[in-house]
This record gives C-alpha cells, sequence and structure tokens, in this order.
C-alpha cells in the first residue's frame, strides 16, 4: 500500500482581524499588529502579536518581550476591581469595592489636604509613559512633591546630556547607524532600546564598522563588541578624561567645531577677588561674549559673520578674561589623566587607553568625509557640504547609576564634542524634540498655596542657587530634597527617598502617599527589608507613621499588599495611551514622530486605565486643569484629554492629524476629534521627515531652527552653544566660596566646591564604611525582561526563572568555588546567601546578577514554590538608600551630590562561600504574602480559534 501522506496546512489562518498599536514591553514603545481571532462566542481575542513593518521605531523587528505581550495581557496576577485594605498592611487582606466607592474613599483623604497644606500630598509615579500628563495633575492639585522614576534611573544621564548640549542618549538621540564607522557603548543593559540597537549594530557591522563595548560585564551588546573593555565599575569618568588627554596633547580634536558651535571660545572672568569669577563675560543683552578673529574685538558669539577665537584673551577694568579652551586645555594636559596615572583603577592598561584614544582620533579624521546638503548656520554663513566624522557613542544607566554619575556623563558628552562627532554625519544625532538647551526647559516650582494649583511645574533645570526649590527658611520644599543644597540639579527628583524621609519626616511629615507602578517595596527600592518596615510601622498612637497609602497597579506586585486603596490599571491593551512630543515621544534623527496605544480589547474586568481614573479623579476634586468654568468634568477620561488638550495654543499631546484653514495639517493646528481615528488608521503611529538639509547640525541649522518652529517644537528658533563649561554649576561653587545672599549649610559648601566643577571631573564616590567590602556588585536587566512585571510571564519565565550570583573566575577560585555552591554576600547594611556561578568574560573584581527576578512569595500570583520565589533573589537587600553614618548625626543620601541620582551601582560587598540553606532557597526568605487574586493555575494555555 502506498505510504499516506498527512495533511498539512502550509497558510494557516492567523487571524480574523489585525489591530495595530504600540508595544509597552519596554521603553522602546516598537509598534506592532496584534493578531485577532474570534472564540466560539464570536468575540475576537488576542491571538498573536508580529511587530509592524511600517512603524519608524522598529520597522517589523520585535523582540521576545514585545511577542510575549499576550501572555501580559492574559497573566492570572492582573488587579480585578478596586479595593479597600481589610487587614494589616503587608497582609493582602482586601475587599472588593465598586470605582465610586473608591473614589469617595481618595477624594475623602485628599480633598481635605488639597484645601489645608496640598504638600502633604506625595504623587510619584514609576515606569509609565505619560509623565506630561501625571505631572499636570500634580501640579492643578498644588503639591510640590511630584516625580517619576528617573530620578533612581538614568536622570545624570539626561540631566548632564542637557546641561552639556542640550540632549543626551537613549529618547534624546541615537548614532548615524547609515555612517558611523566606529561604535563605542558605555553601560548600556540589552533591555534598553533593544531593538533599534540591535539593528543598528546589525547594519554597521555589516558594513565593516567596529564596534567597542565599555562595561564591566560582557553579555548583550558587549558580546557582539569587536573588542570589549571591561572597566572597574564607577571609574568611568576617569578612563573618559584620561582619552580627553591623549586626543587634546595628540591635537586630535576639532577645532573648528570647537569654536563655532561650543562655549569653547566663550570669555570666563579670571579674577579670583570678583565676586564673578568663573562667570562668563555677556553683553548687556546677556548674550556670551567671545573675541572674533576677523576684528579682535568682543562680539555676542551669534552675530553675523562672527569667526571666534579660541586663543585671544580680553582684560577689561583689570580682570582678564580667558576663553574656556584654555582652562580646558591646562585641566586635562595635567599628568593626574594621564593613561599611566589613571590605568589601575580603572583596570584598563595605559597602552590600550591611548590605543582607544588613538583608534578614536584616527577614524574621525582620518576617515573623515563630505555629504552634499547645503545649509545655512545661524550666523549666516552658507556651507556647500556638511563634514562627517563617523565615530558614534551610546551610554546608559551603567555610567549614570554612580554617585559621581553626573560628571561622568557629562564628560562622555565632552569627548563627543572635542572630536566634533555630535549631530554631524556619522555621530550622535538628537532626534526631535531635542536638542533644546536647559535654558529652554522650565525651572522647578515649589510655591503651595491652600487650594490651589502650584504656581508652575515642579521640575526643571536650575541656574544656580536662586532656583532651588527652599521654603523661606531654607527647608527643603520638596518631601524627597530635590533641587536643595543636598542635590541641587535634580531635574527628576528623588523617587527612591520619598518613603524615607516621609517615615522619618524628615523634612516635614505628609498625610498621602499615592503611587502608580512603582514596585517601591520590592525591586524598584533600596533597602527593601527596611522599606517594607517603614510602610507598616505605626507611631506611639498605633496609627501608621505614613497615614495612607492610595496605589495603582495592573498586577498584583509586591507593593499591593502595602496599600490601603488599590485603583487597578488596565493592560497596555486594553487602554489609550499617549507618547507624545509633550513626553517621551518616538521619534528618530531624521523625523518627529508620536504613537498612541488603543483599547484593542476592551477588559473583562472591573479596571479602568489609571490616566482616565485621574481624570475622574481630578473632576471631583474640583482641580483646575480637569474641571471646566462651570464646574463639570472636563475630560471624559484620557483619550478625550490626548485630543483636546492644549499644552499651547495649537500644540497638544499629539502633532499629527491636527486642523487648520485648508484642513488637516501637522505639528500646529486646531483640535481634531477624529484624531485617534487617524492614527488608529495609520498603525497607531504619526511621523513627519526632517527636510533633507535641516536634519544634520540641528542646534545651529537655520532650516531646522525654522522647521521646528513650523511643527510646533520650539516657538521661535533657538540657535545656542553647545556647553562645555557649566556656568550654573560654577553659580554653585560661588555661592559655597561665600558669593551671593543665598548660602548653603556649612556641611556642604566643600561637597559643593568640590564636587560642582564647571569642567567635566572624576571623583572617588563615598567609601566610607566600606572598609574590608572591596568587591563591586552590579545588577542589570535581562534583554528579555524589562520589569518586574516581566518575569511573570509564562513564556519568559522559562528564560530567567531563577538568577545565580555571577563571579568572575579569579573570585571563584580565592573562594574555593564551583558553579551550583552557595555563597554568603555581605554589605555594610545586610546580607544575602545565593548559588553562584563562574563567569570568566567579567571584571576581576566585580559579581552581578539579573535584577528583578526574585520575587516575594504570594506576590504575582505565582506559586509559593515557584523558582523566582526561592530561588531568586535581590541585590536591593544589601543596598541602603543611606550611606552609613558618618557620626556627624546627618542622614547622608546614597546619591549622587549634584543630582541626587540614586546610587545603584555603587555596592561595595565581600564574598565567603557557605553552605547551602537547610531549604536550598536563596536567603533572606521573607515571609509569603496573601494575594488578592489568589494563584495562577498550575498550567497556563489556550487557544484562541482554530
Amino acid at each position: 500500500m502506498p505510504h499516506k501522506q498527512p495533511v498539512l496546512d502550509l497558510s494557516p489562518k492567523v487571524s480574523d482581524e489585525v489591530r495595530k498599536t504600540t508595544c509597552y514591553m519596554c521603553a522602546c514603545r516598537c509598534g506592532i499588529n496584534v493578531h485577532m481571532k474570534k472564540d466560539p462566542l464570536g468575540d475576537l481575542k488576542v491571538a498573536y502579536i508580529e511587530g509592524n513593518r511600517d512603524h519608524p521605531v522598529n520597522k517589523g523587528v520585535l523582540c521576545a518581550k514585545g511577542s510575549a505581550g499576550i501572555m501580559q495581557h492574559n497573566a492570572p496576577s492582573r488587579l480585578r476591581s478596586p479595593m479597600k485594605r481589610v487587614g494589616e498592611r503587608g497582609s493582602g487582606e482586601f475587599e472588593e469595592i465598586s470605582w465610586d466607592e473608591a473614589y469617595t474613599i481618595a477624594e475623602s483623604w485628599l480633598r481635605p489636604i488639597r484645601e489645608t497644606n496640598p504638600e502633604k500630598l506625595a504623587f510619584f509615579t514609576g515606569r509609565d509613559q505619560s509623565q506630561s500628563f501625571t505631572s499636570l495633575w500634580a501640579q492643578s492639585f498644588g503639591t510640590p512633591n511630584y516625580a517619576a522614576h528617573g530620578g533612581f534611573c538614568s536622570v545624570n544621564m539626561a540631566a548632564a546630556g542637557i546641561y552639556t548640549m542640550g540632549g543626551a542618549f537613549w529618547e534624546f538621540g541615537q548614532p548615524d547607524w547609515d555612517h558611523t564607522k566606529l561604535f563605542m557603548l558605555f553601560g548600556v543593559a540589552e533591555d534598553h532600546d533593544s531593538n533599534p540597537i540591535k539593528m543598528g549594530i546589525g547594519k554597521i557591522k555589516a558594513r565593516g564598522a567596529r564596534v567597542i563595548g565599555v562595561n564591566p560585564i560582557r553579555t548583550g551588546y558587549n558580546a557582539v563588541a569587536d573588542d570589549w573593555v571591561g572597566i572597574t565599575p564607577g571609574t568611568d569618568g576617569l578612563f573618559i578624561l584620561s582619552m580627553i588627554h591623549c586626543l587634546i596633547q595628540a591635537g586630535k580634536i576639532d577645532l573648528h567645531y570647537l569654536a563655532q558651535y561650543t562655549d569653547a571660545a566663550v570669555l570666563i572672568n579670571g579674577d579670583e577677588k570678583s565676586p564673578e569669577y568663573g562667570l562668563k563675560l555677556r553683553d548687556t543683552d546677556g548674550k556670551e561674549q567671545v573675541i572674533d578673529r576677523i576684528t579682535g574685538k568682543l562680539a555676542p558669539f551669534d552675530r553675523k559673520g562672527v569667526k571666534p577665537d579660541l586663543a585671544a584673551s580680553h582684560r577689561a577694568k583689570g580682570i582678564t578674561h580667558r576663553p574656556v579652551f584654555h582652562q580646558m586645555a591646562a585641566m586635562y594636559l595635567d599628568n593626574q589623566y594621564a593613561p599611566e596615572a589613571v590605568a589601575e583603577r580603572c583596570g584598563i592598561s595605559a597602552q590600550r587607553i591611548r590605543a582607544l584614544a588613538a583608534e578614536l582620533a584616527r577614524v574621525a579624521f582620518e576617515e573623515a568625509f563630505e555629504l552634499d546638503h547645503e545649509w545655512t548656520d545661524f550666523r549666516g554663513e552658507h556651507h556647500k557640504t556638511m563634514t562627517g566624522r563617523p565615530v558614534s557613542f551610546h551610554a546608559m544607566r551603567g555610567i549614570s547609576a554612580h554617585a559621581n554619575g553626573f560628571q561622568t556623563c557629562r564628560a562622555l558628552h565632552t569627548l563627543q564634542i572635542l572630536l566634533g562627532t555630535v549631530e554631524v554625519p556619522g555621530g550622535f544625532r538628537f532626534k526631535p524634540p531635542y536638542p533644546k538647551p536647559a535654558t529652554a526647559h522650565p525651572k522647578p516650582h515649589c510655591k503651595v498655596t491652600a487650594g490651589a494649583s502650584l504656581d508652575g511645574p515642579h521640575l526643571g533645570f536650575v541656574h544656580g542657587p536662586d532656583d532651588l526649590a527652599l521654603k523661606d527658611d531654607g527647608s527643603p520644599a520638596r518631601i524627597d530634597k530635590a533641587f536643595t543644597w543636598e542635590n541641587p540639579m535634580s531635574s527628576h527628583g528623588l523617587m527612591h527617598m520619598v518613603i524615607s524621609n516621609a517615615y522619618a519626616g524628615d523634612p516635614y511629615k505628609i498625610d498621602t502617599l499615592f503611587m502608580y507602578m512603582a514596585n517601591m517595596s520590592w525591586n524598584s527600592s533600596m533597602n527593601t527589608t527596611g522599606v517594607t518596615q517603614m510602610l507598616t510601622d505605626k507611631d506611639e498612637s498605633g496609627e501608621y507613621v505614613i497615614p495612607r497609602i492610595i496605589y495603582s497597579d495592573a498586577y498584583s506586585s509586591e507593593m499591593v499588599a502595602y496599600a490601603d486603596l488599590i485603583l487597578p490599571d488596565t493592560t497596555y491593551l486594553e487602554r489609550h495611551d499617549c507618547i507624545s512630543l509633550l513626553d517621551r515621544p518616538i521619534c528618530e534623527a531624521d523625523a518627529m514622530a508620536d504613537a498612541i496605544r488603543w483599547p484593542v480589547v476592551e477588559p473583562d474586568r472591573n479596571v479602568k486605565g489609571f490616566q482616565s481614573a485621574l481624570c475622574d479623579l481630578g473632576a471631583r476634586l474640583g482641580l483646575p486643569a480637569f474641571t471646566n468654568e462651570d464646574g463639570t468634568q472636563k475630560y471624559a477620561d484620557y483619550a478625550d484629554y490626548i485630543v483636546n488638550h492644549e499644552r499651547r495654543p495649537g500644540v497638544g499631546p499629539l502633532a499629527g492629524w491636527r486642523t487648520g484653514e485648508n484642513g488637516l495639517q501637522n505639528g500646529r493646528g486646531d483640535v481634531n476629534a477624529s484624531q485617534l481615528d487617524n492614527y488608529i488608521a495609520n498603525g497607531g503611529f504619526f511621523v513627519e521627515h526632517i527636510p533633507e538639509g535641516a536634519n544634520y547640525y540641528k542646534p545651529w541649522n537655520a532650516d531646522y531652527q525654522n522647521w521646528a518652529v513650523k511643527m510646533g517644537l520650539y516657538d521661535s528658533p533657538q540657535p545656542y552653544l553647545f556647553t562645555l563649561y557649566s556656568e550654573p554649576m560654577r553659580r554653585f561653587q560661588l555661592a559655597a566660596e561665600g558669593h551671593g545672599k543665598r548660602q548653603p549649610p556649612d556641611h556642604l559648601r566643600a561637597q559643593i566646591k568640590d564636587k560642582m566643577s564647571p569642567l567635566p571631573i572624576w571623583y572617588e564616590t563615598d567609601q566610607h564604611g566600606n572598609e574590608g567590602y572591596t568587591i563591586t556588585a552590579l545588577t542589570q536587566r535581562p534583554m528579555a525582561m524589562y520589569h518586574s512585571w516581566g518575569s511573570q510571564n509564562a513564556w519568559l519565565r522559562q528564560l530567567h526563572g531563577r538568577n545565580p550570583m555571577y563571579l568572575p573566575s579569579k573570585l571563584m577560585r580565592a573562594h574555593d568555588l564551583s558553579d551550583g555552591d552557595w555563597a554568603e554576600i555581605t554589605s555594610p547594611h545586610g546580607a544575602i546567601t545565593v548559588p553562584v556561578m563562574e563567569m570568566a568574560a567579567l571584571n576581576e573584581n566585580t559579581i552581578w546578577t539579573w535584577n528583578a527576578i526574585g520575587k516575594r512569595k504570594g506576590a504575582w500570583a505565582l506559586d509559593e514554590n515557584a523558582p523566582e520565589a526561592t530561588k531568586g533573589f535581590l541585590l536591593n537587600h544589601l543596598i541602603h538608600e543611606l550611606l552609613p553614618p558618618k557620626g556627624d548625626g546627618l542622614r547622608w543620601a546614597n546619591s549622587d551630590p549634584i543630582t541626587g541620582q540614586a546610587a545603584w551601582f555603587d555596592l561595595k560587598v565581600a564574598v565567603r562561600k557557605v553552605d547551602a540553606p537547610a531549604d536550598s532557597e536563596s536567603q533572606p526568605s521573607m515571609p509569603p504574602m496573601k494575594s488578592p487574586v489568589g494563584k495562577g493555575p498550575s498550567e497556563l494555555k489556550w487557544k484562541v480559534g482554530k
């Protein structure tokens, strides 16, 4: 008999309908096609997710996280209804209630605060993507106590970039993947910007370009780098400044670029006796002054035809003013930055430092090229071509999350600028709405008035002591102490200090802590055990020290158990979101773009998008931004807000498909009631490309500046100089030296004077209390995860269900350890006992593990014996939000003293081999929590349609 072949359907029906929206599984915000199939009842359900090939961010590429979003949407840990606590905090005992009752409770807590003392509300949001909206809500409420997660993530990178050149890496810009020939990346975890970076690295490697990875850990992007530099953690700034030393010494810097487009030629007051010592010379209009090489006379930097002189000085009224470049040469040519002087601390040989600097110079100058793009600069000079310097850089949290991170990030930006590789072909390029210098951003506001809105935005960029958020008596105006003498330039706030400060009543007590999607009782908190105690501790009267906690999340995270009132959020496929030019857009270097999410499915639970809940709550409280003149609710929900809110006339959350005299138009325009429908029809995004010739040299390109005004990015052209010399930092130094009316407390004078150098420096982080703890311990997120919500995804759990501590070969041998052995890891703050594994491609004095894998028993609907809850662990138990006591009675934050960014990566530990715990569970093992959603099934599977 003939062999019977099986009948195979080689073209199965994938879906009944495709709905295009934006991914939420990391901060890339890729475009996705959500395939829908009908279930037996005829309802459309999510069946499959793939990348959208038309999308400007990912062009169809989708990572494991994005594909696994279907599991996130169906997760058993999803919250189902508003809840109020009925047991003790931390018990997990809740009662489901209606939304009306939830709003009534929230209103009863919040209305008295607003009517008497709005600062008693601390409103802080986690890794959401609607910060312009949540900021508006808090500002309208009237509290100064608002910020998002940037203060414990990457404010050093963002603030250093904006203060130095008007933008930074990640959402602010990207390498010129089409032209770069040498790409150097520092400290980038592989979950950050993963699809665009993977695509970019693939593109440049296909052309034969070289990739250099600088990271203590060789995983992810560093694993495919042509050259890996396993640097000692926290010394990146010293390494960068040593390369700058080599480049200046060899004359391998772009003098034309420095003179024309930076403040290198701007004159600085050199009289040590002057109250303006170290400040820039300005004319009566406040314009920075240079010497014009053509006339030899003073001129404002932006005068038509001016050719700034890097060498000339100016003397007037007995004071000599020298250009910034003089000070840079004097500082960085000092032998303290010579490779031989820094090699041992950096863990990189002097020969290799010199070779890397030489390679940067060789590619930047010997492989320079020209593009036939004509353009006109802001001084009116017409250029026939654009000079390309094909060296590009990228960096993120690895160099940012140290107590010297702000100056390190400034040093990296300075390195780029010296090579002339920013906003040129082949280099680093800004994404609209950047570049925007610090002076184009608001300053922080903190004036509180009972029953009224705050007097302006909470967050911003200070330019001197007068901009600090201080009360009349000099005490901090904010609960996190942002914008104070302790951390003057804290542009994103200090979210990691909120609970600790509120508990201590320092600088004052609060009444209600209101948080969104911030897992502050677990992996998003330093001092995890201590924070849970602060959340549950009671005062002498038996009341909680932090009286009320409102929390919103989509999932039953560890933080849920510590709240008094739960407002359940939707999943990202069930709500509207706005990836806005006012916030964190999806732009590319050649185009402005924004995007939406929309409910491709309706929730099957009693949940509501948090932003829509804020619209309801804001109206009930009578907040001006959320009510009409007659007192009625202004925005029915977040979708209504997205369409109808205008931040400035003609400028709203979305730039696409606005209305004008001749119909639909982009950028500026009136409200379009069908705007969301237009976005949905276009795949969930809008994009408009920058005209050719305007897409490079953006800060100085007249065509780009005019296009940006037309599109609503600016209200007027705003050309500016890159800031190698930070005058705001010098103003703080002057105050520390005794100048000015607003003076720092005496105990902070030395810190401000030493750390706030106007030119980038490197300094060792505070090692007080670390005696005997000599090994650096780090965490990083894996590419298949993004945050704590990722590892309860059934598909992704198969990749990362547990996490060992990785040790380099040298430490494994020194402690007689083998794979699978257990070690006790101790810090000045605590101890953990965990399994270890050997990793050869690791800095020899560094250990590390994956972040956010370990889970609290009972959270996330996981079984108590799940590997995340038994074998998984957190380094957070070893980290404290405060430095070890110095005996001076002061609370010194474990943060960068300039921005307040959490210094996660300064953790020092000791290692000791131990026997496995009796139950073979990682320690500490915290008591189980009661889950308000129960446990998920032992097997999670389903099939939609046939």
